[in-house]
């Protein structure tokens, strides 16, 4: 017997023996019992199983009904909240449905609307054509002098100057040696002449004999008569009707003592011309008539006012003078009112006509109601921006650039374009000065312009290497207004009728410093336009005619002045 069948014979054997114990656990019912154990224990496992599965479906159904039920009621708030949007989209629909009716009604109506202004705007354009002819018309007359018109050389602003032609002898100025002189000038006699008796040894001595010429010398002196006209007025009674009547005094006198023109020009130019105080000047009038004129203050400030009514129409002739000069220089200067700081706008001509008006601010407001609001020609001027808004073309006051090149140069003395523009521009007046008749040579204006231009390129190289110290942003500022007004820094080299500078102006301006200076502050703004109503009739008077300049204002006060036109 080999192995492999000894091996499969001993694994019968245990498979036998395996089942044999089986068949004794069945006969014996051992295996009943146990598998009756594990079915019970099976079955009570299922059993408990199926109890909290039936528990579980029974918890499921009820939180399925709750669901449902909460379905329900989440439902109908939504229908209910659905048909409030419907209710409020159905309202915002009948709303916006009114609203496009009004819309198209209102389109309906501005459709109308803009054919009106259509038509407007046609009428509107056609008048801008017409003030367009007007304003062409203007010029052509502002434009006008000796040259192209019938005006006479006297009344033209841009008459020429005679040119001087004498040659320099090196001889020293003043009178020269056999040339007569111009003494004091006599004047006529008003008392007898007076004889001067010979020395007595003269006429003891008979070799003195007379030679027919006689020596006259006067003596002037002046003194104050006090002139006083009564005028009476019978009066009439009307037994029947009880009516008092008498003649009729001339005009202006009202009161019982009035007083003519001679005074009231004598205490207005001391108060306004000579700047003396009120008090001062009524003072010295009574002292001259050794007080028998005692005037009152309140009398001498009303005579600003008396003065400004008296010359109303005239200043509103010099007002459209003004517009119509080719060339206008204007300023502002300060003024106190009522303790407030106040502008005085002042406007003047070549021609000698000046005005003044108050004003509360600069600016345009300031500009309003004066010759440069309208004015179409050159206007000279500081740096204000404003009055770029107005006038056909400007001029900037050189002496101010002058100024403020010498202010760059001494704050950046690194840089050079400041010093190199102020000789240029000195460069360029001189030459204006230089050129009396003479037209500009273009090619030298050309030539100025383009080393302007220069100068201008070498500061914003000089500005792009080293920046501009933000202590000192004057010299930076300077550079870009000089660049960007070059035309208005150089126009008087295109017309000899623009001054480089804008002295006239500033030199009237004085005078009203003067004034403020004395009088320190007026206590109303009509006191300050009163003023400077009768400021700039008394210097435009003065230009006219300056030796009888107490007379005119006498006869101004009296109503017989007669104005030139």
């Amino acid at each position: 017997m080999n192995n492999s069948q000894y091996e499969y014979i001993t694994t019968l054997q245990y498979r036998n023996k395996a089942l044999k114990a089986r068949v004794d656990a069945f006969e014996n019912g051992s295996v009943y019992k146990k598998m009756e154990a594990d079915y019970t224990s099976l079955l009570h496992t299922e059993e408990s199983r199926i109890h909290k599965l039936e528990v579980a479906l029974s918890k499921a159904h009820a939180q399925t009904v709750d669901v449902r039920n909460i379905w329900w009621e989440v439902l109908e708030d939504v229908f209910r909240e659905h048909e409030k949007e419907n209710a409020a989209y159905e309202a915002r629909i009948k709303q916006l449905e009114q609203r496009i009716l009004e819309v198209e009604r209102q389109r309906d109506t501005a459709l109308d609307d803009k054919k009106e202004l259509r038509l407007k705007l046609y009428e509107a354009l056609t008048e801008l054509e017409e003030e367009k002819g007007k304003n062409m018309h203007l010029k052509a007359q502002l434009n006008r002098d000796y040259e192209n018109s019938s005006k006479p050389s006297s009344q033209s602003v841009n008459h020429k100057k005679i040119t001087n032609n004498r040659e320099k002898t090196g001889r020293k100025p003043g009178g020269q040696p056999g040339h007569k002189g111009h003494g004091r000038k006599k004047q006529e006699l008003t008392q007898p002449v007076i004889y001067l008796p010979a020395p007595q040894d003269v006429l003891d001595d008979p070799c003195f004999k007379k030679t027919g010429r006689i020596i006259k010398k006067q003596v002037i002196g002046i003194h104050l008569c006090m002139e006083v006209r009564e005028y009476w007025a019978d009066v009439y009674y009307n037994s029947q009707t009880g009516e008092h009547r008498h003649a009729e005094f001339p005009g202006g006198i009202n009161d019982d003592v009035n007083y003519d023109g001679t005074v009231k020009a004598f205490l207005y130019l001391l108060n306004n011309n000579s700047n003396v105080s009120i008090d001062n000047a009524k003072d010295f009038l009574s002292n001259l008539t050794q007080g028998r004129l005692n005037i009152s203050k309140g009398m001498v400030s009303n005579l600003n006012k008396q003065f400004s009514e008296a010359t109303e129409e005239q200043r509103k002739k010099w007002f459209v003078d003004l517009q119509r000069c080719p060339v206008l220089n204007t300023d502002f200067t300060n003024a106190r009112c009522d303790g407030r700081n106040m502008e005085v706008a002042i406007v003047a001509s070549p021609d000698g006509l000046t005005q003044y008006y108050g004003r509360e601010q600069k600016g345009h407001k300031g500009v309003a109601g004066t010759p440069v609001e309208n004015y179409q020609g050159i206007l000279v001027h500081d740096h204000d921006t404003t009055y770029y808004s107005y006038g056909s073309d400007h001029q900037e006051c050189s002496t101010h650039m002058l100024r403020y090149l010498k202010d760059a140069m001494e704050n950046e003395p690194d840089r050079t374009w400041a010093g190199k523009m102020r000789t240029l521009l000195q460069e360029a007046i001189h030459y204006s000065n230089s050129l009396g008749d003479d037209d500009p040579d273009a090619v030298k204006v050309d030539d100025f312009e383009k080393r302007y231009c220069k100068i201008i390129e070498e500061a914003r190289n000089e500005y792009l290497d080293v920046p501009p110290s933000k202590y000192y942003p004057e010299g930076y500022n300077l550079f870009k207004r000089m660049e960007k007004y070059m035309h208005n820094h150089l126009l008087f080299l295109h017309d000899k009728r623009v001054p480089h500078n804008n002295n006239l102006s500033e030199r009237q301006a004085r005078k009203v410093k003067r004034k403020i200076k004395q009088v320190m502050t007026y206590r109303s703004f009509q006191s300050l336009e009163y003023f400077c109503d009768g400021l700039g009739v008394l210097v435009s008077l003065r230009e006219q005619d300056p030796s009888n300049i107490y007379t005119n204002v006498s006869e101004i006060f009296d109503r017989k002045y007669r104005w030139s036109d």
